[in-house]
């Protein structure tokens, strides 16, 4: 973290976050005082130096907070007498948000896969298997002639036949792993092992119980989401819901000569996974996109176009402050 501080009657302090900032520019193209300036973003996205994002020239910055309000990732913070402008009434707000109902959530853990930010965790409890399964089985150890064909049959390894001494052997069957699915049972040559499974005949009515359920904890970071939709999108129960920063389109020029494999600029700096290699070119998803501007800072052919229609900020009262930020939209 790098922090800019300045002393007075109002004790201001603006602090930049690496490790939440994505390279998008925003700060750079909005700066009053063009105090900020870009980083070599690709060299920095693909680790190959170690540096910042953003470089902000101390002596020139009026430590407005423009640049803090506007950060779509809250990679900026800015502080007026050791307090956040964002928790401040007279400074803009950001309507993006993203949750998780937790009642809703079955913890498949779809998300926590997903997610490009690593910003989900999800901790879950699974029900015992002897509650899901149900059954009984014995071998008659006098008809069982020791051939293994059960032991390796058996997909849970819950047989073994053991050699007990010189001549005898023993069929045991551990029954904590046992998922009475008959297959030893159908195989025996001497049908030496009776077995039934009781679960397939209740399942309907025993399903239901609260002793079947997974249950656990989802935790989603807000300082490492960037909003991308990727756990709404893939949620099979719709538990996940997310408001983007911008509302727009990305447009990629046809007739850009796209080197698609042997660049993939965009592809390393977009923070949300957004973008894939396909028949040589690239393709950026909607779904997944948040239209910060981090691809089309870096493609080498200028063939990336954020367009975006709205910016979900809000309670902007300042005039010069709306003129400025109007300009991240489209037509101005």
């Amino acid at each position: 973290m790098k922090s800019i501080t300045r002393e007075g009657d109002e004790n201001r302090s603006l602090t930049h976050n690496n490790e939440k900032c994505i390279g998008c520019g925003i700060c750079t193209s909005i700066c009053p005082t063009k105090s900020i300036k870009n980083g070599p973003i690709l060299p920095i996205a693909r680790g190959l130096v170690d540096m910042d994002y953003i470089n902000i020239n101390k002596n020139s910055c009026c430590l407005c907070g423009l640049c803090a309000s506007a950060c779509p990732v809250d990679a900026l913070e800015f502080k007026i007498d050791n307090r956040n402008i964002k928790e401040m009434d007279n400074y803009p707000k950001w309507d993006k948000d993203a949750k998780i109902d937790t009642e809703a959530c079955v913890h498949c853990k779809a998300c926590e896969t997903a997610c490009p930010q690593d910003a989900i965790k999800v901790a879950r409890t699974l029900p015992k298997r002897e509650d899901l399964v149900l059954g009984e089985i014995e071998v008659d150890q006098d008809k069982c002639i020791n051939c293994k064909i059960c032991e390796e049959l058996c997909p849970g390894d819950a047989i073994t036949v053991k050699h007990t001494g010189r001549e005898t052997y023993e069929t045991v069957v551990d029954e904590d792993k046992c998922v009475y699915c008959l297959v030893c049972k159908r195989a025996c040559p001497t049908d030496a092992i009776k077995a039934v499974c009781s679960s397939c005949a209740y399942q309907d009515t025993k399903l239901d119980s609260e002793k079947f359920k997974t249950s656990g904890n989802i935790i989603l970071n807000p300082d490492s989401c960037v909003n991308c939709g990727w756990c709404e999108e893939i949620c099979p129960v719709d538990a996940a819901k997310v408001t983007k920063p911008f509302e727009g389109e990305v447009v990629l020029d046809e007739e850009m000569v796209c080197k698609g494999d042997s660049c993939h600029a965009c592809q390393d700096v977009c923070p949300c996974n957004a973008v894939s290699i396909t028949e040589g070119r690239s393709e950026i998803d909607p779904r997944f996109c948040i239209l910060c501007g981090a691809c089309a800072n870096v493609c080498p052919q200028k063939g990336i176009q954020i367009k975006r229609t709205k910016m979900n900020l809000n309670n902007i009262r300042s005039k010069s402050w709306q003129n400025t930020l109007s300009g991240l939209t489209t037509g101005k």
